[in-house]
Protein backbone atom coordinates (compact mmCIF):
# COMPACT_ATOMS: atom_id res chain seq x y z
CA UNK A 1 0.00 0.00 0.00
CA UNK A 2 1.28 3.34 -0.98
CA UNK A 3 -0.59 5.62 0.84
CA UNK A 4 0.32 9.27 0.38
CA UNK A 5 0.66 12.96 2.00
CA UNK A 6 -1.21 14.71 -0.91
CA UNK A 7 -4.73 14.63 -2.08
CA UNK A 8 -5.40 14.93 -5.92
CA UNK A 9 -8.19 15.85 -7.59
CA UNK A 10 -8.72 14.26 -11.09
CA UNK A 11 -10.97 16.41 -13.34
CA UNK A 12 -12.28 16.13 -16.91
CA UNK A 13 -13.27 19.03 -19.44
CA UNK A 14 -16.47 19.02 -21.15
CA UNK A 15 -17.10 21.82 -24.28
CA UNK A 16 -20.47 23.34 -24.50
CA UNK A 17 -21.41 26.79 -26.34
CA UNK A 18 -22.73 30.13 -24.97
CA UNK A 19 -25.40 31.94 -26.75
CA UNK A 20 -22.92 33.31 -29.32
CA UNK A 21 -21.41 29.80 -30.14
CA UNK A 22 -17.88 30.52 -28.11
CA UNK A 23 -16.78 27.05 -26.37
CA UNK A 24 -16.49 27.22 -23.21
CA UNK A 25 -14.72 24.22 -21.21
CA UNK A 26 -16.09 22.98 -17.82
CA UNK A 27 -13.99 21.42 -15.62
CA UNK A 28 -15.78 18.87 -13.20
CA UNK A 29 -14.05 16.63 -10.77
CA UNK A 30 -14.65 12.92 -11.39
CA UNK A 31 -12.31 10.95 -9.01
CA UNK A 32 -10.26 11.72 -5.94
CA UNK A 33 -6.90 9.94 -4.95
CA UNK A 34 -4.28 10.25 -2.16
CA UNK A 35 -0.50 9.84 -3.10
CA UNK A 36 3.14 11.05 -2.83
CA UNK A 37 4.11 14.16 -5.74
CA UNK A 38 7.66 14.25 -6.88
CA UNK A 39 8.97 16.97 -9.24
CA UNK A 40 11.26 14.95 -12.21
CA UNK A 41 12.25 17.75 -13.88
CA UNK A 42 12.01 21.61 -14.18
CA UNK A 43 13.64 24.78 -15.63
CA UNK A 44 13.21 28.31 -15.32
CA UNK A 45 13.92 31.40 -17.98
CA UNK A 46 13.23 34.50 -19.03
CA UNK A 47 11.60 35.09 -22.14
CA UNK A 48 9.84 37.95 -24.24
CA UNK A 49 9.27 40.83 -22.18
CA UNK A 50 11.60 39.65 -19.33
CA UNK A 51 8.72 37.56 -18.06
CA UNK A 52 9.81 34.73 -15.67
CA UNK A 53 8.15 31.44 -17.54
CA UNK A 54 8.89 27.85 -15.16
CA UNK A 55 8.08 24.96 -16.58
CA UNK A 56 8.18 21.11 -14.93
CA UNK A 57 7.31 17.67 -14.96
CA UNK A 58 6.22 15.99 -11.82
CA UNK A 59 4.89 12.26 -10.63
CA UNK A 60 2.22 11.53 -9.04
CA UNK A 61 2.08 7.92 -7.61
CA UNK A 62 -0.48 6.86 -5.69
CA UNK A 63 -2.84 3.25 -4.85
CA UNK A 64 -4.62 0.99 -7.86
CA UNK A 65 -8.43 1.95 -7.34
CA UNK A 66 -11.16 1.76 -10.52
CA UNK A 67 -10.98 5.28 -12.44
CA UNK A 68 -13.78 6.46 -14.50
CA UNK A 69 -13.54 5.83 -18.30
CA UNK A 70 -13.79 9.74 -19.03
CA UNK A 71 -10.25 10.04 -17.63
CA UNK A 72 -8.00 10.51 -21.08
CA UNK A 73 -4.55 12.27 -21.04
CA UNK A 74 -6.10 15.01 -23.57
CA UNK A 75 -8.69 15.75 -21.66
CA UNK A 76 -7.87 15.50 -17.82
CA UNK A 77 -6.20 17.72 -15.28
CA UNK A 78 -5.38 17.36 -11.52
CA UNK A 79 -5.25 19.49 -8.96
CA UNK A 80 -2.79 19.07 -5.97
CA UNK A 81 -2.50 21.44 -3.20
CA UNK A 82 -3.81 24.40 -5.11
CA UNK A 83 -1.82 24.06 -8.70
CA UNK A 84 -3.09 22.89 -11.82
CA UNK A 85 -1.21 19.98 -13.38
CA UNK A 86 -1.84 18.70 -17.22
CA UNK A 87 -1.93 14.91 -17.09
CA UNK A 88 -0.04 13.64 -19.97
CA UNK A 89 0.68 9.87 -19.18
CA UNK A 90 -1.21 7.30 -16.85
CA UNK A 91 0.83 4.25 -16.17
CA UNK A 92 -0.60 1.30 -14.55
CA UNK A 93 3.20 -0.55 -14.40
CA UNK A 94 2.95 -4.08 -15.88
CA UNK A 95 -0.99 -4.15 -15.94
CA UNK A 96 -0.37 -5.22 -12.37
CA UNK A 97 -3.65 -2.91 -10.94
CA UNK A 98 -1.37 -2.35 -7.56
CA UNK A 99 -0.83 1.19 -8.11
CA UNK A 100 -0.47 4.46 -10.90
CA UNK A 101 2.14 6.60 -12.18
CA UNK A 102 0.51 10.33 -13.48
CA UNK A 103 2.96 11.77 -15.52
CA UNK A 104 2.39 15.50 -14.89
CA UNK A 105 3.10 19.34 -16.59
CA UNK A 106 2.48 21.83 -14.17
CA UNK A 107 0.08 24.20 -16.02
CA UNK A 108 -0.04 27.03 -13.01
CA UNK A 109 -2.22 28.08 -10.03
Amino acid sequence: MIGGNMIAELQVYSITKNEIGEQIKAWKTVATVKGFLDLMSGTSTYEVYSTKMAESTHIFICDYQELPSSIKTTTSRMIIDGDTYDVSYIDNPMGLNRHYEFYLARTGD
